[in-house]
Order: structure tokens, then sequence, then C-alpha cells
């Protein structure tokens, strides 16, 4: 499996219009979680949270939002923000441009948000145009379209938590969207990776915000 844990400059500039970071002045750091709200994990990652007084933002797959709408809730209750992940996490290159659309439309339905990722971080450059409002589109033209930064390898089952946490600690700056992931696969890195992750960057003076766009 080959994923790049620290964003390239050279892939940013092929989706200039997505967001892969935050310009800021102040040590902040923007956490964010995909594939939710699962039962167990999403309450354990709020709980982490909660400790460090952190913000973050969770991009949610609308049939789990369907699935679990108290856990949902509480994502909301707590000063978290979310975004549409699509309802059934749909890889962008894999599926036409209706049916990519549709997707995003029917969880919107469960998600009120003009924050979306693409599952994979796959999508076109034609699907960007058509999210964006540079072309005319059925669904909200109006997201801003979320990458990251950092990836912590969460979902990698080849690595450690210790990985994953070395992996945000060593990559990670003012300003970085890191992603996690409050899901089952992803969930014996996660419980070891996030907590040392807050601890760490608290230490250092960072606070932890959604995004705010």
């Amino acid at each position: 499996m080959f994923y790049f844990v620290k964003t390239p400059w050279w892939l940013k500039k092929l989706y200039p219009s997505c967001v892969w970071d935050i310009p800021v002045k102040e040590k902040i750091l923007y956490l964010t979680f995909d594939d939710g709200p699962h039962p167990e994990v999403t309450p354990f990652v709020l709980d982490q949270l909660k400790q460090y007084h952190a913000k973050a933002t969770f991009f949610c797959i609308g049939k789990n939002v369907a699935a679990h709408p108290e856990i949902y809730r509480r994502v909301l209750d707590e000063g978290h923000r979310t975004g549409n992940h699509t309802n059934n996490h749909l890889n962008g290159w894999k599926v036409t441009d209706e049916l990519y659309l549709q997707n995003i439309l029917a969880a919107g339905k469960y998600i009120d948000s003009n924050l979306f990722r693409p599952p994979y971080g796959r999508i076109t450059r034609f699907q960007v145009k058509l999210l964006t409002g540079i072309r005319n589109s059925p669904v909200n033209n109006n997201f801003s379209i979320i990458m990251w930064d950092v990836l912590s390898g969460d979902f990698d089952v080849a690595l450690t938590g210790e990985t994953c946490s070395v992996n945000v600690i060593k990559q990670a700056q003012p300003g970085s969207v890191v992603v996690f992931h409050d899901s089952e696969k992803a969930f014996p890195r996660l419980k070891e990776a996030l907590p040392k992750t807050l601890q760490y960057f608290s230490e250092k003076g960072y606070r932890f915000e959604a995004i705010g766009l």
C-alpha cells in the first residue's frame, strides 16, 4: 500500500481549489476524522478530544449517520464540525459523475455541511468543478473540498499505533490538516496514536480547532 504521509507540493498544485492546509500565524492544528460515526470508535475520539479541550472536524458517511444519529448529534453538541464524505464511501475515480453527485446528495440529507472530503482522496478535477461551483451542478455547488497535509496512516494494518503518532508528530506544523479515522479498521492504531498526538502537541502549546471554512 503506497501513500504519502506528507502531501507533496506538486500534488497540491494539481488540485489548487482544494484545501490542503490552512494558513495560520498561531500554533493551531486541524484534526479530522473520516468514515464515522462508529458506535465504539467515535465516542472514544470524542472523549479524548474533550480531555484536551480540542475541537475537530468529522467527515461522515451518510449511511453511518443514518445508523447512528445519536452519536452524530453528540459530535455536533460538543462543538465539532462535520463534513460530507459521500453516502457509501465512493471512489470518485471509479464511478460516473452522475452517480457520485447523487451519492453526495443522498449523504446531504443527513449531513448539513458545506465541507466535503472525497473518500480515498480520489476525485477528478471535473468533479471538483461540479462541487465548487465552477461548473453547473445538481448538488450544492458551494462545497469547500478539504483534503489534507498529513496522513496518520491509521488505516494501514501494517503499521503500529506508535508509528502513526510519529507520522503526525514529525510532519505536522501550524495549519496542517491531519487525517485520522474513527473506523473499526483503524481503531487498533488510533487508540494509541490519537492520545499521544494530543498530548505531544498540547505540551508544545498547540490548539486544536475545527475547520471554519
